[in-house]
């Protein structure tokens, strides 16, 4: 491996943290059986008020844990996670991804990806600092960044994932401003990124791309956040190389879960990199939540063990299936229904669908009140981006658990609503003087008669689904101004009691 100083992406006050000793204790206690051990600050398993717990799976097997099984799934363990388990993830891992320089790198379990995402960013980054991110970015990666003031520095994405041509240019920019500024403007030491199924835009990078980007990082020293929760869920031929595989600087922090495959609540998952970035991860670990579930760890050790490394394989080519079966629903409708309306890229992998959708500069309240109203949810792509304050023409559909024959209903009431939000669209862009005069005698009443600008379609818009459209298209609308203000609430069905 290149000779890495990590002691650069190490943020000042992760630095600062240090091993407690009790937690260093419980790690011997697992190590060394044949001690008279009076440190332990643990229960005495005699009092916990369980005695035999039983899981059966679908194949028929099954997972019992009594005894002093029993009694380890409910006690305290080592923060690196429960032994067994720990050397069984080391073993797939080297298993899947054949990672060079393996004698390098620990691993972690952790209470759930997000749990890892959290740790790594905030072992990594001060307030302030840059942070490379795709375009669209997973909502939970931009919460864990908002309150360290992180600039973030969005990364355009295509059909493929991240663009390494993208990252490129932005980098050469970025280095030559802090060139120029004296190192005033900061150079990013870490960039977050989704390769497999992208959550949301469903994109899998192909091997060729993982290889430049990896390159370019390389290059300009940066540290990849490898958050690979879609791993087990693409839909090509063949397993595209993790960022893991191609870590030959040891450069990669490398996040994986079971989430998606086994039971989001089992909040299973763990962090592979470089020994001293995961020794400080652990530490942070040590001082919240000690560690993740012990029970949920000896639960998935024991199913690895009942099932063994084909069985497992072979619930992935299951998953896979599933969820690829859904897209090809999902994309059907689509086509039938969006077709012209939207624009999308076949997902090759995930549970999501990102749409743009055609002629609205904007989604949110499109989505969020009259879609509501017409009882359907998607999220709109704010959530994504990596300013959600801006305007935005995506929505994420998941596919993942609506039943088949609501798909086909949903499509059809989303090409409703965009048809409705166009209408609107063209209504107010033609009709805003009569608006404006036909809604005045009712806003004067009410105290608010501020130019008309002030309020913008957002605030209007709220009256106007009370308009029958095409009774307004049939009847000459210059009538309304001349008519009395009460007459006006009554063409537009408005109590002027209530608003």
């Amino acid at each position: 491996m290149a000779n890495i100083d990590y002691n650069y992406f190490i943020s000042p006050h992760a630095s600062r943290r240090r091993p407690a000793l009790t937690r260093e204790l419980t790690k011997r206690a697992y190590a060394v059986k044949d001690t008279i051990s009076l440190a332990e600050g643990m229960p005495n398993e005699v009092t916990f008020p369980f005695e035999k717990m039983q899981i059966l799976l679908k194949d028929g097997s099954s997972i019992t844990l009594q005894g002093q099984q029993l009694h380890a799934a409910l006690q305290y363990i080592p923060t690196q996670g429960y032994p067994p388990l720990v050397k069984t993830l080391k073993e797939f891992m080297q298993k899947v991804h054949q990672p060079p320089n393996w004698q390098d790198r620990e691993l972690l379990v952790t209470n759930g990806s997000q749990d890892g995402i959290s740790k790594t960013i905030e072992l990594c980054i001060q307030e302030g600092d840059p942070v490379l991110v795709q375009d669209p970015l997973y909502a939970g990666a931009e919460i864990v960044l908002k309150p360290f003031k992180a600039e973030l520095i969005p990364v355009e994405h295509d059909q493929h994932g991240m663009s390494a041509q993208q990252l490129m240019n932005v980098l050469e920019d970025r280095k030559a401003k802090y060139t120029e500024e004296g190192g005033g403007c900061k150079m990013p030491k870490l960039l977050y990124i989704n390769p497999t199924g992208s959550n949301p835009a469903g994109t899998t990078m192909p091997a060729e791309r993982r290889k430049e980007i990896y390159n370019i990082c390389c290059k300009y020293n940066i540290l990849i956040l490898e958050d690979d929760a879609y791993c087990f869920m693409h839909f090509l031929d063949e397993n595209p190389p993790s960022f893991l595989s191609l870590d030959t600087e040891g450069r990669v922090v490398r996040l994986d879960s079971l989430s998606k495959v086994l039971s989001s609540g089992l909040r299973m998952a763990w962090i592979t990199g470089p020994k001293q970035i995961i020794a400080n991860i652990e530490l942070h670990i040590q001082s919240s939540c000690l560690h993740s579930s012990t029970l949920s760890q000896v639960i998935t050790e024991n199913l690895f063990q009942v099932w063994g490394h084909d069985k497992f394989m072979e619930h992935l080519s299951f998953i896979r299936k599933y969820y690829k079966a859904r897209r090809d629903l999902t994309i059907d409708a689509m086509e039938r229904h969006l077709k012209g309306l939207c624009e999308w890229n076949v997902p090759t992998g995930g549970m999501f669908v990102w749409i743009k959708v055609k002629g609205v500069s904007d989604v949110y309240d499109m989505l969020m009140s009259r879609g509501l109203k017409k009882g359907i949810t998607f999220v709109p792509g704010h959530a994504f981006m990596a300013d959600p304050t801006k305007a935005c023409n995506y929505i994420r559909a998941s596919y993942s658990k609506v039943p088949p024959k609501q798909i086909e209903k949903a499509m059809k009431l989303l090409a409703e609503l965009i048809r409705e939000e166009h209408l609107l669209l063209l209504f107010w862009n033609s009709s805003r003087d009569v608006i404006e005069q036909s809604f005045f005698g009712f806003f004067y009443g009410l105290e608010l008669n501020q130019p008309f600008e002030q309020f913008g379609p957002k605030f209007w818009f709220q009256y106007l689904p009370r308009v029958d459209f095409e009774e307004w298209a049939a009847h000459n609308l210059t009538i309304f101004p001349n008519k009395a203000a009460n007459s006006r609430h009554d063409a537009f069905d408005i109590d002027p009691s209530t608003g």
